[in-house]
């Protein structure tokens, strides 16, 4: 019996995640870093200074995970934490000089991965992509999560 993953556009976009994941860590782990932490790397590259709320709303990872991830992260010296002024139980997060040092790397190795996925596929087909991919994003996001959109060029 058919499965149908094969036609599941579900499935080939959680394999497509898996494999984009898989090829990440095998290009950051020279580094340090994993796919996995690239998400709250990313959100504080762009906001400078966020709350674990706001992390897990701009990466959509779960709160708990969350939490332990930011807590590694301290620990490996890639975030800082300070308590947040207007939440007395609440903390912000900020990259430490040893996370930024990292960016550059970080980005070059992002856009390597995406060139190697992307190889035979037309500039339309990639807009083509990544427009339905962005609607996709915003018809799943729950009302907390906040998907990355592109800006206009």
């Amino acid at each position: 019996m058919e499965s149908g993953r094969s036609k599941s556009i579900g499935h080939q976009i959680n394999w497509t995640a898996r494999l984009f994941a898989r090829e990440m860590d095998r290009r950051v782990k020279s580094i340090g870093l994993s796919s996995s932490q690239l998400p709250v790397l990313l959100a504080l590259a762009d906001a400078e200074i966020l709350s674990q709320k706001a992390l897990v709303a701009r990466s959509a990872v779960e709160q708990p995970a969350m939490a332990r991830m930011l807590d590694r992260m301290e620990k490996e010296g890639l975030v800082r934490k300070k308590p947040d002024p207007f939440d007395g139980r609440g903390f912000l997060y900020s990259l430490t000089e040893k996370s930024r040092l990292k960016l550059p790397v970080v980005f070059n190795e992002m856009v390597v991965g995406n060139e190697k996925a992307l190889r035979g596929i037309s500039e339309a087909q990639v807009e083509l992509l990544l427009q339905t991919l962005v609607r996709m994003n915003l018809n799943l996001a729950d009302p907390d999560v906040t998907p990355p959109v592109p800006e206009k060029s």
